[in-house]
């Protein structure tokens, strides 16, 4: 009999036990739980859309769309030069001349040649006219007539290669003043008094005002972003006002030593304020990604029916709302779909919270 108490008492010890337990778990006074009923507070986020692909900042300088070398047209040595580095200058505004001397001596020659031609034409179409009246009256012969026509054919040519020559001969003349061919500011000048130049010798550089651009170095992995991207450009000397830019050139090739390629951004309302050199931030943003909802992982949760998250509603009670992931990154989901905004989503805890529980939101700051 003995032995038969001790093989009894474990189980007497383990109801004992459990008795204990349930008793432990119910309330002290007899009322009903009313832990259901007391919100619980969540870690919540506001639900707030942004562009799927990040916008990304590319320092860049400030350069002319069109930087002109210019020239003269003829050989002489230079008399004056009426302009230096920085100064702003209008179209045809001369800006540096040559000795005229020997091309006014030209065009002296180039009027006394036409001045003969023009006699000799007049004494050929004469004893050409006498030639055709002697022909008319038997008094000369045929061959005779033929070659006071061609003299006189002869003495037309002469005549109008004179007016020719005179008039190359007044244009070399006018080449002489170097002019701006059309607004801008003077950035280097290779001419001085005295020297003698050969034509087409670079004299004076100027870069146009008219339209400016923003040149950028852009790593390869965004080359194809470039092309489709839009653009604005922001100066450093003033960061409250933006400009919008175009791509307008992107080199084929890369830089040898950078592995960059050269995009320049055409910027067509950028005005005087706007000076050649300054330094400018070019932002590149994808118009046509569409906007998508960022959240952490520990947001979603899945039921068997899909991704889905907890959102709070106006009366502090959660809701299951299906959403739609369009990636998944390191730590975040991009939620394309499902959401609104101003949502309120729970992001930590999911998984041990129920539709209609009652919760207090606390927003999260940051992730």
């Amino acid at each position: 009999m003995k032995r038969s108490v001790l093989k009894s008492l474990p189980h007497a010890l383990a109801l004992a036990g459990l008795a204990a337990l349930l008793t432990a778990c119910g309330p002290a006074d007899g009322s009903q739980d009313e832990t259901k009923d007391t919100p619980r507070p969540v870690l919540t986020r506001t639900v707030a859309f942004e562009p799927r692909i990040a916008e990304r900042s590319f320092v860049g300088v400030i350069r002319p769309r069109i930087e002109s070398d210019l020239g003269f047209r003829v050989q002489g040595k230079v008399a004056k030069r009426l302009v230096n580095v920085g100064d702003v200058v209008k179209a045809g505004d001369p800006i540096a001349t040559l000795d005229e001397i020997d091309l006014g001596l030209q065009a002296e020659q180039a009027e006394a040649e036409l001045a003969a031609a023009t006699a000799s034409r007049a004494q050929a179409d004469a004893d050409f006219t006498r030639a055709m009246t002697l022909s008319k009256q038997g008094w000369t012969t045929a061959s005779a007539l033929d070659g006071r026509r061609a003299a006189a054919e002869e003495a037309r040519g002469r005549l109008a290669r004179a007016q020719r020559a005179l008039a190359l001969a007044r244009n070399a003349s006018s080449y002489a003043v170097l002019k701006a061919d059309a607004d801008g500011v003077v950035t280097s000048t290779s001419i001085e008094p005295g020297q003698v130049v050969d034509v087409g010798d670079v004299a004076i550089r100027i870069a146009r005002t008219a339209e400016k651009e923003a040149a950028v170095s852009i790593p390869e992995a965004m080359v194809e972003r470039a092309r489709s991207a839009t653009a604005k450009v922001v100066l450093w000397s003033d960061a409250t006002r933006s400009y919008t830019a175009t791509l307008r050139e992107l080199s084929p090739a890369a830089d040898a030593a950078t592995r960059t390629y050269l995009a320049k951004f055409s910027v067509p309302s950028g005005g005087p304020e706007m000076r050649l050199g300054m330094t400018a931030t070019v932002t590149l943003a994808d118009p046509s990604a569409a906007p998508i909802v960022r959240l952490p992982m520990t947001a979603l949760f899945n039921q068997g029916a899909g991704p889905s998250v907890w959102s709070v509603g106006p009366e502090g009670r959660l809701t299951a709302k299906p959403v739609t992931v369009a990636a998944y990154e390191a730590k975040d989901a991009l939620i394309a779909h499902g959401l609104a905004e101003g949502d309120r989503i729970v992001t930590l805890g999911v998984q041990k919270l129920d539709a209609g529980l009652p919760v207090q939101a606390v927003d999260s700051l940051s992730f």
